[in-house]
């Protein structure tokens, strides 16, 4: 056969509406009925325009069969796949001569491996390519076979651009904090990729040109395979929870600890004994105290099979796709669910801090900003939320409470008001003409220091008076702001190229003095706070409580309906 020469393509594709256009037309002119299944010449030199025709019969078919080869295949990628071949006159690209051509093989081999980079293989038509693959290796017929030389190419032409796709942007929605863009990333993009790819035989190098280069993504990516190596992929039953129906949650439940065999498979949903003791195997089994109490964490521990982390490592590398192509050279970065604040200094760590992040409840937002400003000594004003939720009935009950907490009451005009002259059972989230804030010092909940930077969410980073909650290994705890225990480090930090302006020891007198000074004029500091429940660290992975349910809702959205093979 002839050899694959990719044609020079203009640096501007025709437009999805008119290309729609011509092709209908075109296909309704055409013959668009099914290809042949079998297609078997009598001799080599007939092979070559035989796969040609039935390249051109199988990519019409799917054109006018809402773009599926057949009725399990169905192509993802129609538009790059058809304009490669248009483009190529309909000859193969990845077999020649009756053989497969090294670009095959390499990308054979990261379809079967795909899991290696986060991917699921089923996405990329593993199952028939290996069934064609295996049959073209073991039986001398088949390399004849100009129908399924045919589908073979085409579905290796397929896989190539859909891993692309995922590899570059990931399968997750953009939301308004995604820094990539689609119209970034047309067709014409991935047809360069393509074209240099095939011929520099270089697939995987196209490939890990197109990942994100950052450190912890490779992190996770370096770690996947040794995490591969020792998980059990088996099929297990993912318990709901909250639940809405308590039997079909029971149920649930003892059918999933059946699964491995804690509890025998006819146990009833009232045999409250006999479940007590299959948690309680569960338990001993994973190396915790064998209560035999269903808690929220065990239901956790029960979902978090192999299988599940596999999609928490798929969830946690798109995450990574949403950022832009290039961090900047300094940035600091927040992971909520390893309550940990990372500050990056050209590919250098220079900073890790453990961190306070908002509960459940009154979650830290992920947001994209710049550490602007910072304040020794600040005043904490109340957020009217907290103000109406958690103070105002503690008021209410006892007016002691604001000088006990240190909290002052301040009106329109930033007048101090006695307490005691306020009517507070008249005032609620509707009528309350006032603001409650708390006094500077050790006593404040800001802590001594706070870092401003731009949002929506009114939350920031600062130190706290409750320092003793960092020895916590679960530290989802604020109301949403970012409590910092290096709160000195990210200062010094942040002020480090400036020694006229803050000499060494400027801050530490300041709050010895406990003065309040704004600090400005640095180099404002990008800032990320993300939601990764994933990182890699040595070659292996190390997976966090998904705290805010996040991730298990992408992968019910995403990944729901994936198999293992």
């Amino acid at each position: 056969m002839e050899t694959f020469s990719p044609r020079l393509i203009s640096k501007k594709l025709i437009s999805t509406c008119v290309y729609i256009g011509l092709a209908f037309f075109f296909f309704a002119c055409a013959d668009s009925s099914k290809p042949p299944e079998k297609d078997v010449v009598g001799k080599p030199e007939q092979l070559a325009e035989r796969t040609r025709e039935n390249l051109k019969k199988l990519l019409i078919f799917t054109s006018t069969n809402n773009r599926k080869m057949n009725d399990s295949v169905a192509l993802h990628s129609f538009v790059l796949v058809n304009t490669v071949y248009q483009n190529n006159n309909y000859q193969t690209i990845w077999s020649q001569n009756i053989t497969w051509n090294p670009i095959a093989d390499s990308l054979y081999h990261v379809v079967q491996h795909a899991m290696e980079y986060g991917l699921f293989p089923a996405d990329y038509n593993s199952r028939p390519l290996k069934a064609i693959w295996t049959k073209f290796q073991s039986d001398p017929v088949s390399r004849m076979d100009a129908a399924l030389l045919a589908r073979a190419d085409v579905l290796f032409t397929e896989a190539y651009f859909t891993i692309a796709r995922h590899l570059k942007m990931g399968r997750l929605q953009p939301d308004s904090l995604t820094f990539r863009r689609d119209s970034v990333y047309d067709d014409n993009y991935f047809l360069q990729y393509f074209n240099k790819a095939v011929s520099r035989n270089g697939i995987v190098q196209s490939f890990r040109d197109l990942e994100p280069r950052y450190t912890d993504y490779l992190k996770i990516r370096y770690g996947i395979k040794s995490f591969l190596d020792s998980a059990r992929f088996v099929n297990y039953t993912y318990i709901q929870y909250p639940y809405k129906d308590s039997v079909i949650y029971i149920k649930t439940l003892l059918k999933r600890l059946t699964e491995e065999n804690h509890i025998p498979k006819e146990t009833q949903p009232g045999d409250s004994v006999v479940l007590a003791e299959g948690i309680k195997n569960y338990q001993l089994s994973r190396g915790l105290k064998p209560t035999g109490k269903l808690t929220e964490s065990l239901v956790r521990r029960l979902n978090l099979t192999d299988w599940e982390k596999f999609k928490t490592i798929a969830v946690t590398l798109d995450r990574y796709k949403l950022l832009p192509d290039t961090l900047p050279e300094t940035y600091a970065l927040v992971n909520l669910p390893s309550y940990t604040l990372y500050v990056y200094d050209y590919d250098t760590l220079a900073l890790r801090s453990k961190v306070i992040v908002g509960s459940p409840k009154t979650q830290t937002p992920v947001l994209n900003s710049k550490i602007s400003n910072f304040i020794t000594y600040p005043q904490w004003t109340v957020p009217y939320s907290i103000i109406f939720k958690e103070m105002l009935p503690k008021i209410q009950k006892n007016v002691d409470f604001l000088r006990r907490q240190n909290l002052m009451v301040v009106d329109g005009d930033d007048n101090v008001i006695d307490p005691e002259t306020i009517d507070w059972s008249e005032l609620d989230k509707n009528n309350f003409p006032y603001l409650i804030r708390q006094k500077e010092g050790d006593d404040n909940s800001l802590g001594v220091i706070k870092f401003n930077f731009p949002n929506k969410y009114s939350v920031y980073l600062h130190d706290t008076n409750a320092r003793s909650f960092f020895r916590r290994s679960s530290r989802a705890l604020s109301h949403g702001c970012v409590r910092v225990q290096e709160w000195e480090k990210l200062s010094h930090f942040l002020i480090r190229g400036d020694t006229i302006q803050y000499p060494p020891d400027t801050l530490k007198a300041w709050i010895s003095r406990q003065e309040k000074h704004t600090i400005t004029g640095f180099p404002k500091l990008p800032l990320f706070i993300r939601y990764f429940t994933v990182e890699g660290k040595n070659g292996k992975l190390t997976f966090y409580e998904d705290i805010y349910g996040d991730d298990r809702l992408l992968k019910e959205k995403y990944f729901s309906g994936k198999s293992i093979s």
